[in-house]
């Protein structure tokens, strides 16, 4: 076996068309790593400046405050998903989805959509990373690679004369469609395990995501043997293959996320932040115990403090933004259960479509699918809680202004820390 493989590498380097594939399969592995690992890289540096900056910037703004309220308006806190080790093979998500906020006590729902006001777009076909070139390049280049290694023997007159000479099918046709789908692999591979060893990814993870991307080839070499063996021109096998291909790297995901989107309508991010931004402007309007009615049905504990004696009190003020997030907390929910529920859609979906299954399942790894950057928001949330927790008792019970309480100041510690 071991010199068959060797004989029909040596074929397989003197046919000029496998050694424009594979070198291109290389050169797009090469061009796929590197600009994940640039892009990932970028996202860290921006990260790496702007918590730096953040504290910084914080003591700057709450310099010459002399109340917990104008401490609590002009400081900003900086909340962000730091990309993994992973990230760079599959960006996911993280180019659709906000991955970095900085927040103030005001409302947040404002804050969040104010970064994402379009509709959030899960489509089953990426940009261009490793995941993408695996999952939809990789099996056009197999398809390349192998259509037609019966079908030229039988143009050149010499497919009988093989099988005679071998004694059987399989001595022919394995080594040589496994020499090149193996080529193939190493073409894809090599690149992929230097930038996960300069990324210090996990050797788990990137064994995982290997032996998908050879599975996932496996497929496709199975279906390329399949139609190969048809006694017809190679043209037509071709043609054949390329369709099949089409409609399961291509036609089927772009229909299932038609499909999808039709199912579950996503409310713009926009339509939250203008309701949000309509209830809060709309609190100056109205008389402040319509305003902290609904707060104080939210926190009972604080209605003991909650009469509002001046025309401008902070408690007020900050009453009133959360109120206005109350106001668009219904339709939020909707939002991110309609992502969800797209999420869950196309994972359906991906099923009949080996590309998108590929696709999914580095997002997953890699953190960067749409259930990570959705727990991202529910971080932000969530340290945002933990802010108003913070600065209510100070409001509520007009406590004098201490700054050295500020060292209690909740602090945003991201999942991946």
């Amino acid at each position: 076996m071991i010199a068959a493989l060797s004989r029909e590498g040596r074929f397989m380097l003197r046919d000029r068309a496998a050694v424009v594939w594979l070198a291109l399969a290389f050169a797009l592995s090469v061009a796929a790593i590197a600009f994940g690992i640039a892009e990932v890289r970028e996202q860290r540096g921006t990260i790496a400046a702007l918590v730096e900056e953040d504290a910084a910037d914080r003591a700057n703004a709450i310099a010459g405050q002399s109340d917990w309220g104008g401490v609590a308006y002009n400081a900003f806190h900086l909340t962000y998903a730091p990309p993994s080790d992973f990230a760079f093979a599959a960006l996911g998500q993280r180019d659709a989805s906000p991955w970095l906020h900085r927040v103030r006590m005001l409302a947040l729902e404002g804050q969040i959509h104010e970064a994402d006001t379009r509709n959030a777009d899960f489509g089953l076909i990426g940009r261009f990373d490793f995941a993408f070139l695996t999952a939809t390049v990789a099996p056009l280049l197999l398809i390349l690679l192998l259509y037609d290694l019966r079908s030229a023997e039988r143009v050149a007159g010499r497919h009988d004369l093989l099988l005679a000479t071998a004694g059987a099918e399989r001595a022919v046709w394995l080594p040589r469609s496994a020499v090149r789908f193996g080529a193939l692999m190493l073409a894809l591979l090599v690149p992929f395990w230097v930038g996960a060893a300069l990324e210090g990814a996990s050797a788990f993870v990137v064994a995982r995501a290997s032996a998908v991307v050879l599975v996932m080839l496996g497929v496709w070499w199975l279906i390329t043997d399949r139609l190969g063996r048809r006694n017809t021109a190679p043209a037509t096998i071709l043609t054949t293959l390329i369709g099949v291909w089409l409609a399961l790297a291509l036609l089927l995901p772009a229909l299932a996320k038609a499909a999808i989107d039709a199912r579950y309508p996503v409310p713009e991010g926009g339509e939250i932040l203008l309701l949000q931004r309509e209830s809060v402007n709309s609190a100056w309007d109205i008389p402040k115990q319509a305003t902290m009615e609904p707060f104080l049905a939210r926190h009972p504990e604080w209605a003991e403090y909650a009469t509002i004696e001046r025309p401008f009190e902070w408690k007020w003020y900050y009453a009133f933004q959360q109120v206005g997030d109350q106001a668009a907390e219904p339709l939020a929910r909707q939002y991110r259960a309609a992502r969800l529920a797209r999420d869950a859609a196309a994972g359906k979906a991906a099923l009949v479509s080996p590309a998108s299954l590929l696709e999914r399942y580095f997002q997953h790894l890699a953190g960067t699918d749409a259930g990570a950057m959705i727990a991202y928001e529910d971080a932000v949330r969530a340290y945002h809680a933990r802010l108003r927790a913070f600065y209510y008792p100070l409001l509520f019970r007009d406590e004098p202004y201490d700054p050295a309480l500020l060292e209690d100041l909740p602090r945003f510690t991201p999942a991946a820390d």
